[in-house]
């Protein structure tokens, strides 16, 4: 088995590999049985995990190792243009005991961190390196990427509660094509997958939710919202690598 194998998984993967830890199976299950529900807001995520469209990874609270070669070979799936919708779930090992949002918000930017400093691309000159900038996006090997948190702390906003687990969720911008935030396809669709969320949660659209590219929008404020309706204060956590130095 190629390396790139042996961390990004399949459908298939969970029932057919023996080598899997427990806890990855157990909330593997949760976030099928979620996400095919037929009332899911998100038709893009249960069409995939219908289809076996998603691939996924994961990393325990010790090991987070393996995640930049999982990312790696995922994106490297786009150069076969059949696979331009796919998304990537990486699915953290559980805290022993229930984190609150605050700590799972840590430790998803932590993890974004991570990946930056072990990246060997440097980001293009012409693309933001300040979040603060509402053309800001985050980037690995090269590509641009919406990365979204999902945590067992989300009590309100249930379509970001998978499962024990925190799932982080990446969508290369690749995928978005004609369906970006001021094309016809992408408002629609939008607005389609909004509404149900609102119904789900039972609560407003978070008013840090916009489309990328609005230049009143912080995209970095849509990765990881809150579970309320209440604009996330403060700065970015990510530091580019020019920064640090």
């Amino acid at each position: 088995m190629i390396l790139k194998d042996k961390f990004l998984l399949t459908k298939e993967d969970f029932t057919e590999r023996t080598d899997l830890p427990n806890w990855l199976l157990k909330e593997y299950q949760t976030f099928h049985e979620t996400v095919t529900d037929k009332t899911f807001p998100c038709y893009f995520g249960m069409g995939g995990e219908l289809k076996g469209e998603l691939r996924y990874g994961y990393v325990t609270q010790n090991d987070w190792s393996n995640l930049p070669e999982t990312l790696k070979s995922f994106l490297a799936l786009f150069d076969n243009p059949a696979h331009k919708r796919h998304g990537l779930f990486v699915f953290v090992e559980p805290f022993e005991t229930e984190g609150s949002l605050d700590e799972y918000r840590q430790q998803f930017w932590e993890m974004l961190q991570y990946l930056h400093g072990v990246d060997e691309i440097e980001w293009p000159a012409d693309s933001p390196h300040d979040p603060a900038h509402h053309l800001w996006d985050f980037r690995f090997h090269g590509e641009p990427i919406f990365v979204f948190g999902n945590a067992p702390a989300y009590k309100q906003r249930k379509t970001r509660n998978l499962g024990n687990a925190m799932v982080l969720g990446f969508q290369p911008r690749r995928i978005f094509e004609g369906l970006k935030g001021t094309e016809k396809g992408g408002v629609m669709s939008r607005e389609k997958v909004r509404e149900r969320v609102e119904v789900w949660d039972q609560l407003p659209k978070h008013p840090d939710i916009s489309h990328f590219g609005d230049p009143e929008h912080n995209e970095w404020k849509q990765f990881f919202i809150g579970d309320d309706v209440e604009p996330i204060q403060g700065q970015c956590p990510f530091s580019h690598k020019e920064k640090m130095s």
